[in-house]
């Protein structure tokens, strides 16, 4: 077996990176496979869809070695904020203790993970990665956990009680239903994000009470963003038919990204007695917008270039 033939492209398929990414807790969008970033290629670029930052992933067949340690600094020294998560089939002591000392001498925009991974299979069925982390950023469970704490114990408002309170219930709609579309954790705000399998592009669900409407967005925000939404909206016939509805193609000129949208007025989503209505129609369109735009960006080719967020280059 090649690692970058088949070890890396059966990684980063869209299964089997779903469970890298519950395995180290982020919410993994990918971008690229074997990919150039400064001398090197990075076998899996990613990103992470809460933070927009950087994800590579290095990974080895064997147990690890000099090679793609010094590989592993070269990708971290390039970019200004990334996480680096190495994936072997065995860490040698020296490469674990070198990930922990990077760890703890590095500030919080760079995070180190070491992770061994087995091949389990059960009968007949294809073999499924199982991660153990041996190596991973100092205290990252408790910081993951006391920023969501922070966010709880903030005083909310009555109105961004209501959103959460909203959010909180679609989410258990969709985990109870087995949903194709994975829901994030709930926050008081009037938009919900959800990952469609690649860096820079995104579903959201918002709430506008003073419209009386919610609505259901497709977002891209790519390096070649104009001709990305062309070559969507080449296809605009065939998408609205397979969702039922016609919708707002909204190219926004000038602006950082565009979006397809399609909204339902009439009730206002800060009414408790309208929200069975309104999750009920957000499942159904959330679901067929993933179904159709998940496999029709998989198909673009978007370039790859660092961006600025919020003044930072990723």
């Amino acid at each position: 077996m090649s690692e970058s033939a088949d070890f890396t492209p059966w990684l980063a398929s869209e299964a089997n990176l779903k469970i890298l990414s519950e395995a180290v807790g982020l919410e993994l969008e990918l971008e690229a496979q074997e990919r150039s970033v400064g001398p090197f290629r990075a076998d899996i670029l990613c990103k992470d869809a809460d933070s927009g930052h950087w994800v590579l992933i290095e990974n080895q067949l064997e147990r690890t070695d000099h090679t793609h340690l010094g590989q592993l600094l070269t990708y971290a020294s390039g970019l200004q904020a990334v996480t680096i998560i190495w994936v072997a089939a065995q860490f040698a002591e020296q490469h674990r203790a070198t990930l922990d000392w990077l760890n703890e001498i590095t500030d919080d925009r760079f995070r180190f993970f070491g992770l061994e991974v087995e091949l389990w299979k059960i009968g007949d069925s294809l073999a499924a990665p199982n991660f153990k982390i041996v190596a991973k950023p100092n205290d990252w469970s408790r910081e993951v956990g006391q920023a969501a704490r922070r966010i709880e114990s903030e005083a909310l408002t009555e109105t961004k009680q209501r959103q959460l309170k909203f959010w909180t219930l679609l989410r258990q709609e969709l985990q109870a239903s087995k949903s194709s579309v994975r829901p994030r954790k709930p926050f008081p705000q009037h938009w919900m994000d959800f990952s469609i399998g690649r860096a820079n592009f995104w579903l959201s669900a918002t709430l506008h009470s003073a419209e009386k409407r919610v609505g259901i967005e497709f977002n891209i925000r790519t390096a070649s963003l104009e001709s990305d939404f062309v070559a969507l909206e080449a296809q605009r016939s065939m998408v609205e038919q397979q969702i039922g509805q016609p919708l707002a193609w909204m190219e926004l000129p000038g602006k950082k990204s565009s979006r397809v949208a399609l909204f339902k007025s009439g009730l206002d989503p800060l009414v408790e007695a309208n929200w069975p209505e309104l999750v009920a129609w957000m499942k159904i369109y959330l679901e067929r917008f993933d179904a159709v735009f998940r496999p029709l960006i998989r198909s673009l080719d978007t370039g790859f270039e660092t961006e600025e967020r919020d003044g930072e280059t990723v």
